[in-house]
């Protein structure tokens, strides 16, 4: 098997804020696996706080490559996932994009969608939500309009002005909200505050509230709940489960937090041995890994994957959405094309 890979810079369509300023752009590595005639494509992003780079990425990527090149059965996916993740002990992002594109292969090579392979109906996919950044009420106002065909709002707060955005889409729209606080709730006793005043707010869960190894302060807030709380910085991989169980009703699964489609599909199984409800979610990234994550969703009770919706210079063509729904294509491997560059 053969690993190639370039870098590749997303533009998004409108600046959004984060914790640390204004982003404009977001580095991603794209991978093909080349393997008798077939490609399989992965993808790499990498948001600040993962720590990652191009350069990052394009080092390890390197020493994957004298690893791949040691195997000549994309099947032997396990032993393969096992020795790139030795590498190092972080560039989850990395890893990652060599997952999607195995994943990828392996579907061409079955002449199967990767949701056949982890034995989904593309009937039980859920809506995604339609992301809104922190930003000033009249933008807010016209982001709400340009989500229109999406029935589940994703609400971005940070602990400074939150009860203003609320308010001011409340001013226009009751759909159902999905709040990702972002570790902004510094506070438990605020963050309850915060939530008592959201409780009739139409708010379907709220994200990493607090900051992500608080856990204390975190089984505090989840015991006295009335808005079910989800995992986001707290958790990356399967290892992290059982630490955060007894502390959130739920888990937001990344595959570029988790190194790629195996570990989440992992993930999945373990969080519903333990009753907790399932979020798959998504970083700045084209249509490869949305895709890629879409494969997961018929497992999973809730999905963020409106990544490529928001990007202007989107890679590939891949799932779409009908009315807000994934909807699953029966495409061979993860179901994308690569446009021309």
């Amino acid at each position: 098997m053969k690993l190639t890979y370039f870098p590749y810079t997303l533009y998004f369509k409108r600046p959004f804020k984060i914790a640390h300023g204004i982003r404009s752009t977001t580095p991603i590595v794209i991978t093909k696996i080349e393997y008798e005639g077939m490609i399989g494509y992965g993808e790499a992003s990498m948001p600040p706080y993962l720590g990652e780079s191009h350069e990052t990425v394009l080092s390890f990527l390197k020493k994957a490559e004298l690893i791949l090149s040691k195997f000549s059965d994309p099947f032997e996916i396990e032993s393969i996932l096992m020795e790139i993740d030795g590498i190092e002990k972080y560039n989850t992002a990395a890893k990652a994009s060599i997952d999607i594109a195995l994943h990828d292969l392996i579907g061409k090579i079955k002449n199967k969608p990767c949701w056949q392979l982890f034995h989904g109906d593309k009937k039980d996919t859920p809506y995604t939500t339609y992301t809104l950044g922190i930003d000033e009420p009249e933008v807010l106002k016209q982001k709400v309009l340009e989500g229109e065909d999406y029935p589940i709002l994703k609400v971005k707060l940070n602990g400074e002005n939150d009860k203003i955005i609320i308010d001011t889409i409340r001013s226009i729209s009751n759909k159902p909200i999905a709040i990702d606080v972002n570790q902004g709730w510094k506070d438990k006793h605020l963050a309850l505050e915060m939530i008592n005043w959201l409780s009739d707010k139409n708010v379907l869960f709220i994200e990493q509230a607090l900051p992500k190894d608080n856990l204390d302060d975190a089984n505090w807030l989840f015991e006295r709940s009335s808005i079910p709380l989800f995992a986001d910085e707290s958790i990356q991989r399967f290892s992290d489960i059982d630490k955060v169980k007894d502390c959130f009703h739920g888990i937001n699964i990344k595959l570029m937090k988790c190194t790629g489609m195996h570990e989440a599909h992992k993930m999945i199984l373990r969080a519903k041995e333990l009753n907790l409800k399932l979020l798959i979610g998504c970083m700045s990234e084209t249509s490869c890994a949305i895709s890629a994550a879409a494969q997961l969703t018929t497992k999973v009770d809730y999905a963020d994957l409106d990544g490529a919706l928001l990007i202007k210079n989107n890679l590939f063509d891949g799932i779409t959405f009908e009315n807000g729904k994934i909807t699953l294509n029966e495409m061979q491997g993860i179901g994308v094309i690569l446009k021309a560059l």
